[in-house]
């Protein structure tokens, strides 16, 4: 009898060791590990922690990255649909030959439009209110046709009456002031008609033929679009403009295009780009998304730590069981992928449920941000604060997949320091006291 017993045990040993690394057998007590019983209710207890922890930074990140992403490319969008990507001004002498040099300058490949441009600041006054600062900006009636984030979101009236003397008013100024399409605007420019007793403010009235809505609030509060010609005449710059605004079709490419704007401009002119223009406020954009990334790290990093405890406690509450396992002739490697495949089992089940989460959020994150609305009575993401009228999400498959890459690897390495000690249990001082 005990030959046989020491052959049987023999065997059973041989079996262990000519199994394969994540075999079946260290699946099965891996899995049987991670299931709950009542005497092992506060390790499940912390497993369960552990994997909410993982779940919600994984889908915390995942949000707010999409969220930043969505703010920024939503304000390319706008902040480049109305502006252009390259602006071209004159050193030496006055633009007069605008018209022309607009001609040639959109002719270069890769220039999909030039428009020569008067701005000027003034005070608005419609039928409400004391009148708001306004930003007037000159501009033909083909051209404004052209800017399709202006002609194709317009909410009152329309761009017939533009040419012949109407302006377009952005729609929070139009509520501002009480105006609708049709209605009259006074606009007063500081620098106006010199008199001998001095500059006396000008102040016109206009018709207001367009009511635009962009869907960001400062460009909807503040922008007044007229006729060239007509701002011409009104900022005492008759047969001259500021500058001439370019569209490209590749705005990250702009730098190749300098050399051969200079060259058709057949003058000396200077040149900036959007990215000059707004290089603040796009820097302050990427400093803030580096380092929420790096913040809400740290909730995943606090659910990977919870991951070690919670293995350590079952470590110590399975001694007897990987004692038994040693001498039935299962090696150490085989002890560690078993603790291994229980801690890394919560990290990766976390992870997948925390990308889940996180995508479901983010197409649903307008209706989201309603209900919460709803149910405070307050504007969350109000749009005089954050410039667009809605909360935008843009996930980005690169970053998604880091933001997975980065979680696993956080579990992964978490489940090596209490699988290696389960592996190095003393087989004899873990039975000693059983």
């Amino acid at each position: 009898m005990a030959d046989a017993a020491s052959g049987a045990s023999a065997t059973e040993a041989q079996a262990f060791k000519k199994s394969r690394p994540f075999s079946a057998f260290e699946r099965m007590v891996a899995w049987r590990y991670l299931r709950s019983r009542r005497k092992e209710a506060f390790i499940s207890v912390i497993a369960g922690f552990s994997f909410i922890g993982i779940m919600l930074g994984v889908a915390t990140l995942i949000i707010v990255m999409a969220v930043m992403n969505g703010f920024r490319t939503e304000l390319i969008s706008r902040i480049l649909g109305i502006n252009g990507h390259m602006i071209v001004q004159p050193i030496d002498t006055p633009l007069n030959d605008y018209a022309k040099l607009a001609e040639r300058l959109s002719a270069v490949p890769g220039v999909t439009m030039a428009i020569p441009l008067v701005e000027g600041q003034t005070l608005a006054q419609g039928t409400v209110g004391g009148g708001s600062g306004a930003l007037v900006r000159g501009i033909r009636a083909d051209d404004l046709a052209k800017m399709k984030a202006v002609s194709d979101h317009i909410k009152e009236g329309d761009l017939v009456g533009f040419a012949t003397g109407g302006v377009a008013i952005g729609s929070r100024m139009a509520e501002a002031l009480g105006l609708s399409a049709g209605g009259q605007i006074t606009l007063v420019a500081p620098e106006g008609d010199v008199t001998p007793l001095g500059v006396n403010p000008r102040v016109k009235t206009y018709t207001v033929s367009a009511i635009f809505e962009i869907g960001m609030s400062e460009y909807d509060a503040s922008i007044i679009y007229m006729p060239l010609e007509e701002a011409q005449l009104y900022f005492n710059s008759e047969g001259v403009v500021q500058s001439i605004e370019l569209f490209v079709s590749h705005p990250d490419a702009v730098d190749d295009l300098r050399q051969p704007i200079e060259a058709a401009a057949e003058r000396q002119i200077f040149i900036t780009d959007w990215r000059q223009r707004n290089q603040t406020f796009f820097s302050a954009l990427q400093v803030e998304r580096n380092v929420m990334f790096m913040i809400l790290t740290l909730i995943v990093l606090v659910a990977a730590l919870n991951i070690i405890s919670g293995l350590i406690m079952l470590v110590k509450d399975k001694g007897s069981d990987i004692a038994i396992l040693r001498t039935m002739g299962a090696t150490s490697g085989a002890i560690m992928r078993i603790f291994f495949m229980t801690g890394a089992a919560i990290g990766t089940v976390g992870t997948f449920a925390g990308v889940l989460l996180g995508v479901l959020v983010c197409l649903n994150v307008e209706s989201i941000r309603q209900f919460f609305s709803w149910i405070s009575g307050t504007t969350l993401f109000n749009p005089e604060l954050y410039f667009l009228s809605q909360l935008p999400a843009d996930m980005n498959f690169g970053e998604t997949v880091s933001v997975v890459v980065m979680a696993l690897a956080l579990s992964f390495l978490a489940t090596i320091f209490p699988a290696w000690r389960a592996s190095k249990l003393d087989p004899v001082q873990a039975l000693r006291y059983e």
